[in-house]
């Protein structure tokens, strides 16, 4: 036999094992059931059956010993859980069921009526009743508590915590592990709170890979989270926006969480716009994480930009500075903004209630507005950033603090209370954290102590966020100095210029500021290419460095998709109502149809889907439907509605991106 065969056979044979391993414990109890009774019925009534004295004598010693091994199986098989209480049971009616059958079978024989019916019944019943525990065992509620001194119970034990109902622990296979856990009386959520860091020393994770969520209906009750892989230690890539041109209040993607979801934050959707603190030590992130939340809003419609930098000037934002309305970099121009500010406030605020809007809304005439300010406690007094801090939020003016220490000497206190959502980066002193995180985040294991020895690394609260991922350590993306000009670039079409009651109210401060940043009215602002690079180009430099500007350009524009709404003028579909002009070698023809009346024209669409149902193609884009269409007399207008109105019938579903999917056939009734 050649080494091939060999190893067809190896594996046959380790395929033979694996089945037999996994029929063997359904086997067992038929097979003991058909051939241990009437051996061992046979044996005692060729002993002992054949006189009616020895007979009396068997069946009474067999009894004896029935009631002896039914009680004796009660005992040993013991337990609190359901399922061993009903393994007990099980088990001692399997034993006095056939201790039972044995004694009657002595004196009776084992192959008579009604002995051999019963065994052919009983012995069928008792090995599918084990069948059917072995299957229930094997498939039970994963959320039962698992009792006994093993996995996370023996964790548990080892720090402390050895009255802690630990129940199965579920890992999401992105390096995340969920234990949901039952304190007894006299434990707190404090208490376990207090044995993290051994937690984190018992499993060999970095101190903030465990952290424990309470459960807020039920205090006996919280679920610990540990991260026993980082997924984020090699980078994250920077996500671009779906598309250029979206509003203030659509979400914006910067990161990725440990478990691999999307780090995404929304503040202008939330039920309140929460002002923003961002805190952590120099070299933790800060700059990358304000450079890419910049660079998505420059490319939003309805929004302007304020950014105060008194501290690194155009070091960290020059590149990007196009796509702020206002980049301060003096603290004259600072100090006259915050004058003005308070005239502004109120002017908007007159303009949202004549609205009819208590806070600002895409619906209103007004735009939204972002103020960034680096080291907020060198640009003003505390006072005066109190009072705007405590106006803004109603009229749609977002405030983003960012500074390294939230400590009092650094900014008040009022203003800190203002400041409700946070983004805590790497601090050096673990109380550090407590000056911008919520208490019960801190309290529940979130501490992002490791300086800046993880850049982009940090806890977020607020801004939209569920609250179950203020836990949550996320990682915001790398970005390119080129790549973001290149974006911000692209998005000068389609911002809008700072609204006209807000640009008055700020008086002569904002039309004589020194930055003007670009919008889709003066786009012949633009910065050059060679206001990306720190230095000025040599001589001989410009067109290189304008290709490579534009190559850059391209590469965000291709990775921006289309426009997905409904009604939008989706360049691939092309259709005029004519048919495309054919070369007469090109081996095909169109035939126009006339104008078919709506029903059979939604036929020939519905025909269509349902042989791409049929062949497997559920994807497909409106283009794909460009024939059928022709061919049905119609055009692009006509198209647009019916795939609106079989979206909305459930038919199938815009995936956006001009995308949709079929989820049933257009010829079966919803």
């Amino acid at each position: 036999m050649n080494s091939s065969t060999d190893l067809v056979y190896a594996g046959r044979g380790g395929i033979g094992s694996h089945l037999a391993s996994k029929i063997l414990p359904y086997a067992s109890p038929w097979i003991g059931a058909y051939s241990l009774p009437p051996l061992a019925g046979f044996a005692t009534n060729q002993m002992w059956g054949q006189d009616a004295v020895s007979a009396g004598f068997a069946s009474a010693g067999l009894g004896i010993g029935t009631v002896v091994l039914s009680a004796v199986t009660w005992q040993v098989a013991g337990g609190n859980n359901k399922f061993r209480r009903m393994r007990r049971a099980q088990a001692t009616a399997s034993v006095a069921a056939g201790m039972g059958w044995l004694t009657a079978a002595t004196a009776a024989g084992p192959f008579g009526s009604p002995m051999l019916d019963l065994w052919l019944m009983g012995g069928g019943l008792f090995a599918a009743s084990w069948n059917i525990r072995q299957l229930m065992r094997n498939a039970h509620d994963e959320t039962e508590q698992v009792e006994g001194n093993t996995g996370f119970a023996k964790i548990a034990e080892a720090i402390g915590l050895e009255k802690l109902r630990v129940k199965k622990a579920q890992g999401n296979g992105k390096g995340m592990v969920s234990v949901p856990v039952e304190l007894t009386a006299g434990q707190t959520v404090e208490d376990v709170q207090a044995a993290l860091p051994k937690l984190a020393t018992a499993t060999h994770i970095p101190p903030s890979g465990a952290t424990v969520k309470r459960d807020p209906d039920n205090a006996a009750e919280a679920t610990l989270h540990l991260r026993v892989a980082d997924l984020l230690k090699d980078g994250v890539q920077f996500i671009p926006p779906v598309r250029l041109g979206m509003l203030p209040n659509e979400p914006i993607p910067l990161g990725l969480y440990a478990d691999g979801e999307t780090f995404v934050i929304n503040p202008f959707d939330a039920e309140i716009l929460q002002h923003l603190l961002v805190m952590g030590v120099t070299g933790a992130g800060k700059s990358e994480f304000a450079r890419g939340l910049i660079a998505h809003l420059s490319t939003r419609r309805k929004l302007t930009m304020f950014v105060a930098d008194c501290s690194k000037g155009r070091q960290s934002m020059g590149h990007i500075a196009d796509g702020i309305d206002w980049f301060l970099t003096q603290p004259r121009e600072v100090k006259h903004l915050f004058k003005a500010l308070p005239g502004a406030i109120k002017a908007r605020g007159d303009v949202l209630a004549d609205e009819g809007l208590d806070q600002w809304t895409p619906d209103s005439s007004l735009n939204a507005m972002v103020l960034w300010l680096e080291e907020a406690a060198d640009l003003t007094d505390f006072d005066e950033l109190d009072q705007i801090a405590r106006a803004a939020r109603s009229v749609g003016i977002w405030l983003v603090v960012s500074l390294q220490r939230a400590v009092w000497t650094n900014i008040n206190v009022n203003v800190r209370t203002n400041l409700q959502a946070s983004a805590c980066f790497g601090v050096d002193d673990a109380g550090d954290a407590g000056f911008c995180l919520p208490d019960r985040v801190v309290e529940a294991g979130a501490v992002p102590d490791w300086g800046s020895d993880r850049p982009g690394y940090a806890f977020a609260t607020g801004m939209g966020i569920n609250q179950d991922r203020w836990t949550m350590e996320w990682r915001s993306g790398l970005t390119e100095r080129q790549y973001l000009a290149a974006l911000v670039a692209a998005g000068a079409d389609h911002r809008d210029p700072l609204d006209e009651v807000t640009a008055a109210a700020l008086g002569a401060a904002y039309e004589q500021r020194t930055h003007r940043g670009t919008n889709r009215l003066n786009p012949a602002h633009s910065a050059p290419a060679r206001q990306v690079v720190a230095l000025p180009p040599a001589e001989g430099e410009d067109d290189v460095m304008e290709m490579e500007l534009e190559d850059a350009r391209n590469e965000v524009l291709s990775l921006i998709p289309a426009d997905p709404e409904p009604n939008a003028d989706y360049a691939g579909i092309g259709l005029d109502g004519q048919l495309p002009d054919v070369p007469d070698d090109a081996g095909m023809q169109f035939e126009k149809q006339d104008r078919l009346s709506p029903a059979d024209a939604r036929r020939v669409i519905h025909e269509q889907l349902d042989s791409w149902l049929a062949a497997g193609q559920l994807e497909f884009q409106p283009a794909d439907l460009a024939p059928a269409t022709v061919s049905a007399g119609r055009g692009k207008p006509w198209l647009q509605g019916e795939l609106k109105r079989l979206a909305e019938e459930g038919v199938i579903r815009r995936d956006g991106h001009g995308e949709y999917t079929i989820l049933q056939s257009p010829s079966v009734p919803a």
